[in-house]
């Protein structure tokens, strides 16, 4: 791994689905030795894919981690995984309370055996509460926090994009590990590291909550979009472009020189900012209109030579084909010996100009089972 800032720090991860998963696999882009312990048979339940064990959804959230198969419910099997606890840094497990300790997982069990250990338990609403045993997943979550309905239209109320919630939980607890050992390397002494994605969704809700309490405003779905200006606007060949104008003046000056409206700004609705502001719908409609007599390459064009910022509103297939993604070389690819080949984006961060262009594709079940276990 290039810029392996965590390298030497073990990693144990008996995750599942996307939290647990996603906060080993940030620890892995930074060089941690992740080994993901996973069920016989079946292993991570987010495997399962056509008949397979190696789903997009698993590869997504699995990358440069090795994968051993152990049923901690097994006297054998538990023997085997407490001596590789012995040697671990961190452990890291998403299972609903009280399912560690019935697995012989707990933080108690595991501490007494590496008292260095930093022990993550991420759930969905908590340790204790009256909530602590129910099932929550990603869109529970995102509505047990309000965020949720700052993304639904109510016009047409539906949930809408990826499941941010699971992978916000993942950073924070990766955020938690790190801290924790961080605190070990003065102290010598592990912490029991836990967040559970009701805290990790309120706490990234947190402007929603500021407004709340320091103006009384409750958002909603265009509270943001309309302070910040923001638009999509569709263009003649049914592209999309996104603008965000902002507060700075300028911008708009260069907009009205772009969609060739400079009068645009007597007109009081459109005059100032704070009008703007109030006549959205006003702006959208006169936008909307002008944007659908050019090309998508012909507006990005036109704005780029006014400085308005904007962006293609581009689709999954288009985005890392952009000059600046490849500049940026955000794309990376490997090839599994049985898999074959494995393509993903790379981790955002770089270290003294490094980027982590070298990457291990997600494990088959149980991989490193020869290696690894005694």
């Amino acid at each position: 791994m290039t810029a392996a800032v965590l390298q030497g720090v073990r990693v144990l991860e008996q995750g599942t689905f996307i939290t647990g998963p996603a906060c080993g696999m940030l620890l892995a882009d930074l060089g941690a030795d992740v080994i993901k312990v996973e069920q016989p048979g079946t292993g991570d339940p987010f495997r399962a894919f056509k008949g397979g064990l190696y789903s997009p959804h698993f590869q997504t959230y699995n990358r440069n981690k090795r994968s051993i198969t152990v049923n901690t419910k097994q006297a054998a099997d538990r023997e085997k995984f407490y001596e590789l606890v012995k040697t671990a840094d961190v452990y890291i497990q998403n299972f609903r309370p009280g399912v560690a300790e019935d697995l012989g997982v707990g933080e108690k069990q595991l501490r007494d055996l590496n008292p260095r250990l930093i022990y993550c338990s991420i759930s969905g609403f908590g340790p204790t509460g009256p909530a602590a045993s129910r099932p929550s997943y990603d869109t529970v979550a995102q509505a047990a926090s309000g965020y949720l309905k700052l993304l639904v239209n109510p016009a047409n109320p539906r949930v809408v994009g990826p499941a941010i919630a699971d992978a916000v939980t993942g950073f924070y607890a990766a955020y938690g590990v790190l801290g924790a050992l961080y605190e070990r390397s003065r102290t010598g002494v592990g912490r029991k590291v836990e967040v559970s994605m009701l805290e990790a969704m309120s706490h990234w809700n947190l402007d929603a909550f500021t407004h709340y309490y320091s103006a009384n405003e409750v958002m909603g779905p265009f509270s943001r979009p309309r302070v910040s200006q923001s638009y999509v606007l569709e263009c003649k060949d049914g592209k999309w472009v996104a603008l965000h104008m902002s507060s700075p003046e300028k911008f708009w000056q260069g907009l009205a020189s772009a969609i060739e409206k400079p009068d645009m700004f007597q007109d009081p609705r459109f005059a100032t900012r704070e009008a703007r502001i109030d006549n959205q719908e006003a702006i959208i409609d006169l936008l909307s209109g002008i944007f659908k007599t050019r090309t998508r390459e012909q507006w990005c064009n036109r704005l780029l030579a006014e400085d308005v910022p904007h962006a293609p509103m581009y689709g999954t297939d288009e985005a890392l084909q952009d000059p600046q993604a490849q500049h940026l070389q955000l794309l990376v690819q490997a090839t599994h010996p049985t898999m074959g080949e494995f393509r993903t984006v790379r981790p955002p961060v770089s270290f003294d100009g490094e980027r982590a262009l070298k990457v291990r594709p997600p494990p088959t079940l149980g991989e490193h089972n020869a290696e690894i276990l005694p």
